[in-house]
């Protein structure tokens, strides 16, 4: 049975239209962001079997990364690798906005139902976004392999002797701490203005992808604490959700998407349309025996949108 939920109040966020720029922007704050996690969380709860379906690839994923990390002597890789998360992240969650969604509109919800998003009519644009997306992740983890020669050189951290100690103790590591981790707020940076709401507003407005990243980039621009608020939150979690060994995504991840939806239907203001990619509905004409072997044949099985009804 569908769970469902009321709209939550919106008077107090205040409004820009611009029709010429797309989709109006609201103004948002972190009460709003919590907000978003909160309902993110009720969507988690609503349908918790989707975690398993949909990301237990995340804490499988890290583990295989660990143990090739380790098994190819390429330790400083693995922090980048576990921060790249929050890049793909974004388009990993797309059958979670479809839930919520559902959820929204007062319709069944499901983890299977997740998989409705693969006919969405923008999953195109989605599919381009996301290969975007993980183009940064890839330039992300090759920048800091390069931060980490330039530092080190091409010793691998295997060979050195407390290689961690290392880090964390001598002005090398630190300097590859503070530099890696101000490049990797670049890409980071980067990816939340492209991508704050772009997936949500392709799904639910079918935006295309130059669109979609524009007006995420609008949000940013509108509400540039909350954005950042936002980044911090999702990075916080990241972290928290990557100990230990990257299970605890499987709850981080989709708690995120979920609320990455609310944030969206925050941030953008729109009319809860209904999903125009759910299967049509067939209505189907009595039949009767005296009519066959006709019935078997179209137009006669079935009603069509077009079909005259004086035929």
């Amino acid at each position: 049975m569908a769970t469902y939920y009321p709209l939550e109040d919106t008077s107090h966020l205040h409004s820009e239209a611009v029709a010429t720029d797309g989709p109006v922007v609201r103004r948002i704050n972190f009460s709003d962001l919590i907000n978003a996690l909160r309902l993110g969380w009720e969507d988690f709860k609503a349908v918790p079997s989707h975690a398993i379906v949909l990301c237990v690839i995340y804490p499988v994923l890290g583990i295989v990364l660990a143990r090739m990390v380790l098994g190819y002597s390429v330790l400083p890789l693995l922090f980048p690798l576990a921060a790249g998360f929050a890049l793909i992240g974004p388009f990993a969650a797309l059958g979670l906005y479809e839930l919520s969604y559902r959820r929204e509109l007062g319709m069944d919800a499901s983890a299977w139902h997740a998989f409705h998003v693969l006919r969405a009519p923008a999953f195109g644009s989605m599919l381009g976004l996301g290969a975007l997306l993980f183009a940064i992740f890839v330039a992300w983890v090759v920048t800091a392999h390069a931060m980490y020669v330039s530092v080190f050189g091409n010793t691998p951290a295997s060979a050195i002797p407390d290689f961690l100690t290392k880090i964390f103790t001598t002005s090398e590591g630190w300097r590859l701490i503070v530099v890696g981790c101000g490049v990797g707020f670049l890409f980071a940076a980067v990816a939340l203005c492209i991508s704050i709401v772009s997936f949500p507003l392709m799904l639910h407005q079918h935006a295309d992808m130059t669109d979609a990243m524009w007006t995420s980039m609008r949000v940013v621009a509108k509400n540039p604490i909350a954005a950042a608020e936002w980044g911090v939150i999702v990075a916080f979690l990241l972290m928290l959700g990557s100990i230990p060994f990257f299970l605890g995504l499987t709850i981080v991840m989709p708690v995120l998407g979920h609320a990455t939806w609310h944030l969206y239907r925050k941030a953008i203001e729109s009319p809860l349309m209904s999903s125009s990619h759910e299967p049509e509905k067939i209505e189907w004409e009595k039949r009767y025996a005296a009519d066959f072997p006709s019935v078997l044949f179209p137009p006669y099985g079935r009603k069509h949108r077009y079909f005259d009804g004086s035929d």
